[in-house]
């Protein structure tokens, strides 16, 4: 059994990774962090969690989570790498749920998240955990840094289109929109059942920090330099993400329907939906899954690809629970075979 640590375990990513690991046939859950919540049982701060997990919370100690295989970070941004290099001396394997290591220039982090990172020369070692593109690196490595989800579900649209070098680099748009569980579970007038309801707003537009993540992610995978605009947007909805990606075409005759479908076969949780489709968030809401559909309208030069998410699924615990499965050698899709609820 993997003995799993959980930092930071009372927000939103960390009960959506409390309930995949809790039924994770490999898994112990071992110790779940939280210092405003020491002492109280996890199954009454989460009821879903009740007969599944026994713990308490107890403060962040590095001597405990020493004695863990694995510790998840869900913790806000510059959390992570404070205790980070401590666990991997002690033969920790770290997945961090933030962007503490997401980004490989220490200047581009110092920029976007306004604050020194605590290890740079971890920097290097870290490696990015989207598993459609970095699968073999994260089977053999020590730190993970688990995508954002804004990251996640805009590179899997573009990603095949990319790589085949069928669009124009400097074309790309993302027009995202995001439920209101990305904001995080704290108390905030932006995110208010009585400001964020029957209201829909988009938000960073000259720059959002998942920004510089997405941008070093597809300018890999472009091998060159590329212009992205990126646009997110605030729905009032609790959870879900639906990315509209254009791009202009530079070979006309491509048959995208084929190259989303090859690119994505053999990928256990990318669906690629037949011609003419419209993925909706319901569809993957609680699944560790991606669903994507191309169009080319009027048969332009404009391709479209719709990509949805559950940004707290596959936009980041599922993802990371995906990570821990491949850190360790386990089947892919372990503990995350769930469907996604409807209605």
């Amino acid at each position: 059994m993997i003995k799993v640590g959980i930092v930071g375990g009372t927000g939103y990513t960390g009960v959506e990774l409390l309930r995949l690991l809790a039924t994770h046939p490999g898994v112990e859950l071992a110790v779940i962090t939280s210092r405003g919540e020491k002492g109280v049982k996890v199954s009454e701060l989460f009821p879903n969690l009740r007969g599944r997990v026994n713990l308490s919370f107890v403060e962040p100690d590095v001597a405990a989570l020493e004695n863990c295989d694995v510790v998840f970070f869900a913790t806000p941004n510059g959390t992570a790498m404070r205790s980070v290099p401590a666990l991997l001396e002690a033969g920790v394997k770290v997945i961090d749920l933030a962007a503490d290591f997401r980004l490989q220039q220490l200047e581009d982090w110092e920029q976007w998240y306004g604050m020194p990172h605590a290890c740079p020369e971890i920097l290097a070692e870290a490696v990015y955990g989207l598993p459609e593109i970095h699968r073999d690196a994260i089977r053999s490595a020590r730190l993970v840094a688990n995508p954002g989800c804004y990251p996640t579900a805009v590179q899997l649209g573009f990603l095949p289109l990319l790589e085949a070098g069928v669009i124009d680099p400097q074309s790309l748009i993302a027009d995202a929109k995001s439920g209101v569980s990305g904001a995080g579970r704290k108390a905030e007038i932006g995110i208010l059942l009585a400001e964020a309801g029957d209201n829909f707003k988009a938000y960073n537009v000259p720059g959002h920090r998942h920004l510089p993540e997405i941008h070093q992610g597809l300018s890999a995978v472009a091998k060159g330099p590329l212009n992205l605009v990126f646009v997110p947007h605030l729905t009032p909805m609790i959870r879900g993400m639906h990315t509209t990606l254009y791009a202009t075409l530079s070979v006309p005759d491509v048959d995208l329907q084929a190259l989303f479908e090859q690119r994505y076969d053999s990928e256990p949780f990318v669906d690629v939906l037949p011609p003419r489709s419209h993925p909706e968030t319901r569809g993957v809401r609680g699944a560790n899954q991606c669903r994507l559909a191309v169009h080319r309208p009027q048969n332009g030069k404009t391709v479209v690809v719709l990509s949805v998410i559950d940004n707290l699924v596959k936009g980041a615990a599922g993802q990371a629970v995906q990570n821990m499965n491949l850190m360790f050698g386990l089947p892919e899709t372990t503990g995350l075979d769930g469907i996604a609820l409807l209605p």
